[in-house]
């Protein structure tokens, strides 16, 4: 597929993601309510796709978000440079010693162990992003002066806030008119809707979002809860996945919005918190390609595997322009993802390759 991408040599950055960077607080093998102590990592949906592609898979790539300007946010700031993703477009603002005026998200996530599924428990309202407004960060400047190739956003940073919403659009419009690539990923998120319009103030904004997207990603639930897309013969408890369902789906969702020029979604079977089966579908050109499937998949922590196969996808489009290829590259980036803890990748491309190729886990030395 000819994704008719800007020449590297015109752009700073290859790829550039907006949204929030929250300080993870990750209790291990513990519960969050009897922690007693916690590992710090950095995280957030969009942020995590980006660090894949710079971390894993070797790429120039820089954060749009905005922190407030304390101990905390260089704390985040300085978990991002030691992933190697560019931060000159971070946002600073001001604030005071309480956080009235904004703040750092917060995000505490246990990783669940077999029947005992993982929960997260997100602390971020009034963050610095979600204040952020459009006016604050120059998009001609970072698309057209500096130039990016690719430009990578979604659903849990448009949930944040009214603002959230209206900077997802501005960008988007900004990066579509100097010929960057958009990908968009639904992640929806019933706690961040609940209070601010629910499901059907999700749909409101998804759709608007969806008119200028490129490449669609979404998991078992996203499309339906977001673009009200039904998926036929699905059981509700999503303990068996209707592939033939999903296949409907998409080929009703790219009628709806011509503009799409991939469309992806992950297939998860949960068995238990530590046993899933994991694959994926990417529609491109009129066909639907299946990836690889990984049954019985051991999971350490399941956090950030969507969007480590957001970022195998967006990798293997990029590269590549195959999409049979790509969502290889998603499925094998996310199954390894899941393999250690955190929200961000720690596999190499060569083992992601390796995986594609069907590699297993004897020991390298």
């Amino acid at each position: 597929m000819d994704l008719n991408l800007r020449p590297a040599n015109e752009c700073t950055f290859d790829a550039a993601s907006l949204g929030e960077v929250m300080l993870r607080l990750d209790p291990g093998e513990g519960r969050i309510r009897t922690a007693r102590s916690f590992r710090a990592w950095e995280g957030g949906g969009e942020y995590n796709v980006i660090r894949g592609l710079r971390k894993c898979f070797g790429l120039k790539t820089a954060v749009i978000t905005a922190l407030a300007d304390n101990e905390v946010g260089h704390l985040v700031e300085d978990f991002m440079m030691q992933g190697g993703v560019d931060t000159s477009l971070v946002k600073w603002m001001d604030t005071d010693g309480i956080g009235r005026v904004c703040r750092n998200g917060l995000n505490f996530t246990e990783r669940g162990f077999g029947i005992r599924g993982a929960k997260g428990c997100s602390d971020r309202a009034n963050t610095a992003i979600s204040k952020a407004k459009p006016e604050d960060f120059d998009f001609d400047y970072i698309f057209g002066e500096l130039g990016v190739r690719w430009l990578h956003t979604g659903g849990i940073y448009a949930a944040l806030s009214e603002q959230a919403s209206e900077t997802v659009i501005a960008a988007i419009k900004t990066a579509k008119k100097y010929g960057t690539m958009v990908s968009y990923d639904l992640n929806y998120r019933p706690s961040m809707w609940s209070a601010i319009g629910g499901q059907a103030k999700a749909q409101e904004v998804n759709k608007e979002i969806a008119k200028y997207v490129d490449v669609m990603i979404g998991n078992e639930e996203d499309f339906t809860a977001c673009l009200g897309f039904k998926i036929e013969g699905q059981d509700e408890s999503l303990k068996e996945l209707n592939v033939d369902g999903y296949k409907k789906m998409i080929n009703e969702a790219v009628k709806t919005y011509p503009n799409f020029k991939a469309v992806a979604t992950t297939l998860r079977t949960v068995h238990t918190a530590t046993v899933n089966d994991w694959s994926a579908l990417c529609w491109a050109n009129g066909e639907i390609y299946k990836a690889a499937d990984y049954k019985g998949l051991e999971i350490m922590d399941r956090v950030g595997g969507g969007d480590s196969f957001a970022s195998g996808l967006i990798y293997g489009l990029m590269t590549t322009g195959d999409a049979e290829k790509a969502v290889n590259y998603g499925a094998a980036h996310g199954a390894l993802a899941m393999t250690t803890p955190g929200d961000t990748t720690m596999a190499t491309k060569k083992e992601v390759e390796a995986v594609m190729g069907g590699a297993g886990a004897r020991v390298q030395r």
